[in-house]
């Protein structure tokens, strides 16, 4: 993928964390990892390693939102995010 698809998925992503931070019966804290980050859609002075992470990040939140249990297709694909998060959080 290149930077440029990348930066439009991270901003796809991030407009769907604000409509879940919206939901009342989503918990307050589920987004604070992504936002320690500090990497947004809009830093393009930011490597790709840097957005690969913050989509993987933000990836996990959204999927910690749909599930509702780690054994769900959602919780799956939480646990993956976290996987693959942490592998490029070694790459940075």
């Amino acid at each position: 993928m290149h930077k440029d698809e990348l930066l439009d998925l991270h901003e796809q992503m991030v407009i769907i964390m604000e409509y879940f931070r919206e939901q009342e019966e989503i918990e307050g804290g589920l987004f604070d990892p992504y936002d320690a980050l500090d990497v947004g859609p809009d830093d393009v002075h930011k490597s790709k390693s840097e957005h690969k992470h913050a989509v993987f990040v933000l990836g996990n939140a959204l999927a910690s939102a749909l599930s509702e249990d780690e054994f769900s297709n959602a919780g799956r694909i939480g646990k993956r995010m976290n996987e693959l998060a942490e592998d490029a959080k070694q790459k940075l």
